[in-house]
């Protein structure tokens, strides 16, 4: 039984080290955009083979690109007619749609004050909040979250920031910690605000293609006192398996345009629409620059 155990936990160990590898990667050439094999393999410390077949996985997976005499990142623009998929790839998503995330990122910064417990999810949406928040003026933030993508990263936050870890159980193809253990350990912390993604919204529904996923956050919502959907415009009218939440229950969709069959009752277009017990905030395409923010009040 003790092996048994051993094996099944040294594979474990394998997929999550052959995780953070990938996205250290990408990291890695996000700074220097391109990269020789020579560089990775000095760089990582790793065997020929080993880089050789991360990279063979990243390309297939859309997230690199084979150039001569090396590697570069691939920006990935996806279209409304390139939907997400479930078997679409975290590293692969990172990318995809990456103004519109900024945008997002932009507004949902707007929403946290000094003193907030926040929650993050394991959408690159929330990703790009995070790396927004690290680079933000505020002096005393809690952030909570089972990506493995903002863990990773949390000696980029400020020193004053408390960082918090759900743990978990991993599951590779969403870079997330899931599950009871999970569960568990948010039931006993208090949470201001929630910031969570979806692979689309349709009908009135906030859904997703992981039924693990989706469990997870239907718990999650209620612990927070305000929820926020960042939702890009590549999501209106699509929708995955497994029902997150209703419309009416996502609190405020950050976004960065207007959410198409709603009709505003806003006096000013330009800001949101209200949907009763929630509204919608998008980022308007001629707004000021920094100095006009989009406050998010109720109407």
């Amino acid at each position: 039984m003790r092996v048994v155990f051993f094996c099944v936990l040294m594979i474990l160990l394998e997929v999550l080290m052959k995780t953070l590898r990938s996205f250290q990667m990408i990291a890695y050439l996000r700074d220097r955009k391109h990269c020789s094999v020579g560089d990775l393999i000095a760089h990582f410390q790793v065997s020929p083979a080993t880089i050789y077949r991360s990279i063979d996985e990243l390309t297939e997976r859309g997230a690199l690109q084979r150039v001569r005499g090396g590697v570069v990142l691939r920006e990935v623009e996806e279209s409304v007619s390139e939907p997400a998929s479930p078997t679409s790839h975290f590293l692969a998503r990172i990318n995809r749609n990456s103004e519109r995330k900024q945008k997002i990122a932009r507004l949902a910064l707007g929403m946290i004050s000094d003193g907030n417990i926040l929650f993050l999810d394991s959408s690159t949406t929330s990703l790009y909040l995070a790396r927004a928040l690290q680079k933000a003026d505020l002096s005393n933030l809690t952030i909570i979250t089972n990506s493995v993508l903002i863990i990773q990263e949390f000696y980029l936050f400020p020193p004053h920031y408390v960082l918090i870890s759900t743990g978990g159980n991993f599951t590779a193809h969403l870079n997330s910690f899931l599950g009871k253990s999970a569960l568990d350990n948010l039931q006993h912390m208090k949470i201001d605000k929630i910031f969570f993604s979806a692979v689309g919204l349709q009908e009135g529904k906030a859904t997703t293609f992981h039924e693990e996923h989706a469990l997870f956050l239907r718990r999650v919502l209620p612990l927070a006192e305000q929820r926020f959907l960042l939702l890009d415009s590549s999501k209106f009218d699509k929708a995955g398996l497994f029902e997150i939440c209703r419309q009416q229950d996502a609190g405020t969709i950050l976004s960065d345009k207007k959410v198409p069959g709603v009709s505003p009752s806003a006096k000013n277009d330009n800001t949101s629409v209200n949907l009763g017990n929630g509204e919608i905030l998008f980022e308007q395409r001629k707004a000021q620059k920094d100095t006009e923010k989009i406050h998010g009040k109720r109407l």
